[in-house]
């Protein structure tokens, strides 16, 4: 044996591609191969579809965009006839008419072997069984004479059903020595955890390496963290990079008596509020900067939401690309001013003071006559915010930048935002973050900021801010808790409801005040036509509003708090039981 097949390295490049922007990514995929020869690998390897982007969704199905995609990796494949690393590269791919999400060999310049994504995952944010056709299963693929297995994403998530196929298990069976797996796999919270104990599964089952690749960056709601790894047979960490930036490490692995074997950097990972701090950064700069917008603006109200997302902002880029503007009117207290004034100066914003009364007053008395006779309600109040939101979105319309809303998932959750007003923007960074969240998140840039960040260091945003209880100011002496109980009680109860979809009799069991409950759900379930015309924003749980959930608007059911009835399968024949037998009625 010589000592050329003894050792093979291969690149890993962690990279941030755009949707729709074949070219670029091709670019990258190209520059990625010259680091890797550079570094003298046999192998690059890229994330699931990356010529397109991920997830590219109807785009998909565009017969222009499969034909860019084809020819792409075409001219990439012509460029490997250099003797240079081969290529491994998730690309959409026609055949016999029909499309499969694919990874392309790109080896001695030809397309060396394709191989196709088996299992379609349909839940969550996925959607795939409407755009690809199912792969068949297929051995591994042969470069530089080791055999590799290429599983994509979702062929490593083993579930036990039917038309679930154990693609690790056939690689193994069919003589692979490694396993090189390119994924999709958006973040969540403590997402990485999870990741890993299905590696490790798949690793024990298959008695091989395992190298999960990961993409990186924003793509609107999703955040790809990155965060990829490789694990030795004997499950022990071989590497891992970093999360939340594009990182190329070529890993050397070297045959052993008991298989491939690796020892590489590993980086320390980023997780808890921590992780969700950097998503919330890395989601924003994707969102503005893939879709061209120059800059930022928001509106600065002296409160938690937008200083975080001021925070936040600042952070993905840059504080000259950030523009704040307080809105104020005769409710405004000074102390919101105060402390408006000092978060811009903390954060180095641009910022400016544009009194509401005028805009208000002037819609007040055009209405007068419509609104004779009846007493001032949360009308007038909206009125408020309906004028900010226009003034807001003026500025927009002249600057090209973007408003960035501000809105929490607590208030998203119980409708405590107004549409056409506050709920203005193009994205919100905090969308998924609950309002606990956010003070957690506040309080732990004022001592922590990610790498990358762009924003200074220590406390940007007012303590008095934190620790002041939030209000929306649009009436005198209003605090939140006017309308909404705890936001400790709150979240728990809509974590239950959102998150878990558990039943109200189980969560009134747990020890919450049964009229609550019913009330946030009704306060939910309300919402929806609300939500449903929200900016997007960054997705952190394991459910989001929008991808992850999504409910009708026109809906009567509602959750009567009674426990939930045992079925009675007594009344259920046998013979309906998915039996083949004829009817007899």
């Amino acid at each position: 044996m010589t000592e050329r097949t003894n050792q093979f390295a291969i690149t890993l490049a962690q990279l941030n591609p755009t949707v729709g922007d074949v070219t670029g990514n091709a670019a990258k995929a190209r520059a990625a191969r010259v680091r890797a020869a550079a570094d003298g690998a046999d192998l690059v390897v890229l994330s699931e579809l990356f010529i397109a982007g991920y997830p590219p969704e109807d785009l998909v199905l565009k017969p222009a965009f499969q034909s860019a995609c084809r020819s792409a990796i075409e001219e990439l494949a012509r460029e490997t006839a250099d003797g240079g690393p081969a290529v491994l590269i998730g690309t959409p791919w026609v055949e016999d008419g029909k499309l499969y999400n694919a990874c392309a060999l790109l080896d001695g310049g030809r397309i060396a072997a394709i191989r196709y994504k088996c299992n379609l995952p349909n839940y969550g944010v996925f959607d795939e069984k409407r755009l690809f056709a199912r792969g068949p299963a297929a051995g591994p693929v042969t470069i530089r004479g080791i055999r590799v297995g290429v599983p994509i994403c979702e062929d490593i998530w083993l579930e036990e059903s039917e038309e679930y196929e154990n693609v690790v298990e056939c690689l193994a069976e069919t003589g692979a020595e490694i396993l090189v797996v390119p994924n999709g796999s958006p973040y969540a919270r403590d997402k990485n955890d999870v990741r890993l104990s299905v590696a490790v599964a798949r690793v024990t089952e298959s008695g091989l390496p395992l190298i999960y690749l990961n993409e990186v960056g924003g793509q609107d709601e999703l955040v790809f963290d990155g965060a990829s790894f490789a694990l030795n047979a004997d499950l022990s960490v071989a590497a891992q990079l970093p999360a939340f930036e594009e990182n190329i490490t070529t890993l050397r692995w070297t045959r052993t008596d008991s298989g491939w074997r690796c020892a590489g950097p590993v980086a320390p990972l980023l997780d808890g509020d921590k992780g969700d701090y950097a998503a919330c950064v890395l989601g924003l700069r994707d969102y503005v900067g893939k879709t061209g917008f120059p800059g930022v603006l928001l509106g600065v109200s002296g409160g938690i939401d937008s200083a975080l997302c001021a925070a936040i902002a600042v952070d993905a880029l840059g504080a000259d690309r950030v523009r704040g503007v307080m809105l104020p009117f005769r409710f405004t207290a000074q102390v919101s001013l105060d402390d408006a004034a000092k978060l811009a100066v903390a954060l180095g914003i641009r910022y400016e003071v544009l009194p509401i009364a005028d805009a208000v007053n002037g819609f007040e008395k055009i209405l007068s006559g419509t609104f004779a006779g009846l007493p001032r309600d949360i009308t007038e109040e909206n009125l408020q915010a309906r004028a900010r939101g226009t003034l807001l979105m003026a500025i927009s319309n002249k600057t090209g930048a973007m408003v960035v809303t501000t809105g929490n998932k607590s208030e998203m959750s119980v409708g405590y935002a107004t549409l056409y007003g506050d709920m203005n923007g193009g994205f919100n960074p905090i969308k998924d973050i609950y309002k606990t969240e956010v003070f957690r998140l506040s309080a732990l840039r004022n001592s922590w900021k990610p790498d990358g960040a762009l924003g200074p260091s220590g406390e940007v945003i007012p303590v008095n801010i934190i620790t002041r209880p939030p209000t929306a100011e649009l009436r005198e002496n209003q605090t939140d808790q006017d309308s909404l109980p705890p936001y400790e009680m709150l979240d728990a109860i809509l974590e239950r409801l959102v998150e878990r979809e558990q039943p109200l009799a189980s969560i009134v069991a747990e020890g919450f005040d049964r009229e609550v409950v019913a009330r946030i759900d009704r306060l939910l379930n309300i919402a929806e036509y609300k939500r449903r015309q929200a900016a997007p924003g960054v997705k952190v749980t394991q459910k989001n509003f929008g991808r992850d959930r999504r409910y009708p608007i026109t809906n009567r059911f509602r959750d009567t708090g009674k426990p939930l009835p045992e079925p009675d399968d007594a009344l259920v024949s046998r013979a309906s039981r998915g039996s083949a037998e004829a009817f007899e009625g």
